[in-house]
């Protein structure tokens, strides 16, 4: 997944860093993470335990403003993609190969959540429960954290 320079972070991301910000540091050496068997086998149980227990609920349904944070029992995609994240970093992963990552199909913007590996850049969705390589998906890359800025995004060459 190459990337282009920068990109504006969505807002909503910028508020979360602030109160979160060891989701969003990119303290850290590890850029790629050696995908092994075992490693796999988590990113598939981590995506698809996440998607089975957060029912999908818009913040715009619930009469929020976009509002990204961790999700609980309901959350939107960004909320999700946090959750999977944070559930990743509680088994060892390195914040910064788990890069949350903005994604447009059919014109409507979504967050899923890429993890850098040795084997290529792999996408958890709340929408599949799948882990597949990021170029195997019908998405349109938009931007996705920095790995080296904290706070930083950039726009994905796609």
């Amino acid at each position: 997944m190459a990337t282009a320079g920068y990109a504006f972070a969505p807002p909503a991301a910028r508020t979360f860093c602030a109160k979160q910000p060891r989701f969003c540091s990119a303290s850290g050496h590890v850029k790629e993470v050696k995908l092994t068997d075992r490693r796999m086998a988590e990113l598939q149980s981590v995506n698809s335990s996440v998607n089975a227990k957060v029912r999908e609920r818009n913040d715009a349904s619930a009469g929020l403003g976009d509002d990204w944070r961790i999700a609980g029992k309901e959350g939107d995609c960004e909320d999700i993609a946090i959750l999977k994240k944070s559930e990743l970093m509680k088994r060892g992963w390195p914040a910064s190969a788990l890069l949350l990552t903005v994604v447009t199909l059919g014109g409507s913007g979504h967050t899923v959540l890429t993890v850098r590996t040795d084997k290529g850049d792999l996408i958890l969705d709340n929408l599949t429960g799948t882990v597949r390589n990021w170029s195997r998906t019908s998405y349109r890359y938009f931007a996705r954290q920095s790995q080296s800025e904290s706070g930083k995004w950039l726009r994905i060459d796609s």
